[in-house]
């Protein structure tokens, strides 16, 4: 099966200098950022979503963002206009008028404007793999992530998220801006490497974890998700009632399991 080693240099794609000034010394030196920059995501040459992200790796965004809403997709491409900033999504049986939803994301809150808990929820079934792993090799996840986040490295001002085989091996890493535009990339590279759904693998995020994120994972079939930071109330109810062993504040040896413990060993 396809795997990817993390790039060792940060994509010039993915980090810009600015002169900035510091204090309390009062000198003048030249800092990185991170990338922020729009993508459209098209299909049939219409937009159906625009976010906010770290360019690189746009097909994998697009393809993991549709599959995250519960549209079907076969590939993502350039448009035929090669228009700056788009991809297109090949899409079969796609209907526009079964869009409920306004798609407008942004790097810092994922799909904004939702008035409910239904306007946001995508059908995806109960996670069912029988996957166990030890508390150990979980609470390694993070060291590994983060060693392998180059662009955060140079930055301070990216997210990422891991996908790790059973036996722990990091098998792709994606950095953004947006926490949810890494996990869509890492869930576009996934389905491009024939891995969906995901029922041997273990997601690792960087960050916190929200409701969308949750939700993500449950899409793409993933019985387990890691993440340094804490969850929202709403991304425990959802990973219990999805059957999604969700564990928060991995870092130091320990970790915190809000659903379906079943799935790890001492």
């Amino acid at each position: 099966m396809a795997r990817e080693k993390p790039a060792l240099e940060v994509p010039p794609y993915a980090a810009a200098s600015a002169e900035t000034v510091r204090w309390p010394d009062g000198d003048t030196v030249v800092d990185r950022l991170a990338v922020e920059e729009p993508l459209e995501i098209r299909i049939d040459g219409r937009p159906i979503a625009v976010t906010m992200r770290t360019p690189g790796h746009d097909e994998e965004l697009a393809l993991g963002f549709c599959l995250s809403e519960g549209i079907p997709v076969r590939t993502a491409r350039l448009p035929d206009d090669l228009a700056a900033n788009t991809v297109e999504v090949d899409a079969d049986g796609f209907e526009r008028g079964s869009l409920e939803r306004l798609f407008y994301t942004s790097s810092s809150c994922g799909v904004c404007g939702k008035g409910a808990l239904e306007a946001v929820a995508v059908e995806a079934p109960r996670v069912a793999s029988e996957l166990r792993v030890s508390t150990a090799l979980l609470a390694s996840l993070p060291d590994t992530l983060r060693a392998g986040q180059a662009a955060f490295e140079a930055t301070g001002g990216l997210h990422a998220t891991g996908l790790f085989a059973a036996d722990g091996e990091l098998l792709c890493l994606r950095e953004d801006v947006g926490r949810h535009n890494a996990m869509d990339k890492a869930i576009g590279w996934a389905y491009s490497a024939g891995r969906l759904p995901l029922a041997d693998c273990v997601l690792c995020v960087s960050g916190r974890l929200s409701f969308e994120l949750v939700q993500k994972a449950a899409v793409a079939g993933c019985p387990i998700l890691v993440a340094v930071g804490a969850p929202s109330s709403l991304a425990v109810e959802l990973a219990q009632d999805r059957g999604i062993t969700l564990c928060g504040f991995v870092r130091d040896g320990r970790v915190n399991v809000y659903s379906e413990p079943w799935r790890l060993q001492g």
